[in-house]
């Protein structure tokens, strides 16, 4: 006799599979549309594009759907997006624009979906995910999909890179709230607090503090923020 366990695992991978699939068609599908732009960069920033070219991207740059976007060792990068919201790429980080679709008068289309393929990443809430459908923004990593609920969080990846800390995905919630799915289950966690996924088949778990990863930003990225997007937990150390 199956397990509910199993059966909701089997269910959850079918479901990934065939969503990605999804996204490639239409990442093919609608390549070169517009997605926001680069308004701060730190060192290089190069842009996989959907034909599989690799371009330099500098201030100004247009990132596009299908975009998989790759920092260097010292590169913070800052993608305003259409829709107002903001996307930060730490160091050693690789993100991929795999869905996106805004109209500013078609509320009920709006749709982000970005995959975190290394490295981390802070994200800010712009109108996706605040209107139209709550369920319209995604983050997905190879262990589990954040949902959001009008909010800014930190996602870090680590792999054999975090000092002592074990491998897996890490979060810290800004402001507002996240919930974090995978094959183990889904949870939600709210603004200051921190959480832990080590694999694809272990329930999200929280954490009772920080467990060692500095999330503070470089002062110039932080300060050219909007009023608030920060949120008010670890500002004490810039990056200066």
């Amino acid at each position: 006799m199956r397990s509910k366990g199993s059966t909701r695992g089997r269910i959850f991978a079918i479901s990934m599979l065939v969503l990605s699939f999804a996204l490639v068609l239409s990442a093919e599908a609608f390549a070169g549309v517009k997605a926001g732009s680069v308004t701060h960069l730190s060192g290089p920033l190069f842009a996989k594009k959907a034909d599989r070219t690799i371009k330099v991207l500098t201030v100004d740059s247009v990132v596009e759907l299908g975009d998989t976007l790759v920092t260097e060792k010292k590169t913070y990068a800052k993608i305003q997006f259409t829709d107002n919201g903001v996307m930060i790429l730490r160091p050693n980080s690789q993100f991929k624009v795999s869905d996106y679709q805004f109209e500013e008068t078609a509320p009920a289309r709006d749709k982000a979906v970005f995959n975190l393929v290394r490295g981390g990443i802070r994200s800010i809430t712009g109108k996706i995910g605040k209107r139209g459908n709550i369920d319209s923004y995604k983050l997905m990593t190879e262990t589990a999909t954040a949902g959001i609920r009008g909010t800014t969080f930190e996602a870090r990846i680590c792999e054999g890179d975090c000092g002592s800390l074990p491998n897996g995905l890490y979060f810290f919630v800004v402001e507002g709230t996240i919930v974090v799915t995978n094959e183990g289950g889904s949870k939600v966690f709210s603004v200051g607090q921190y959480a832990y996924v080590k694999d694809a088949v272990t329930i999200p778990m929280l954490l009772p503090e920080n467990p060692g990863i500095d999330f503070s930003l470089p002062l110039v990225i932080e300060t050219g923020l909007r009023d608030g997007d920060a949120g008010n937990a670890d500002r004490g150390c810039k990056v200066r």
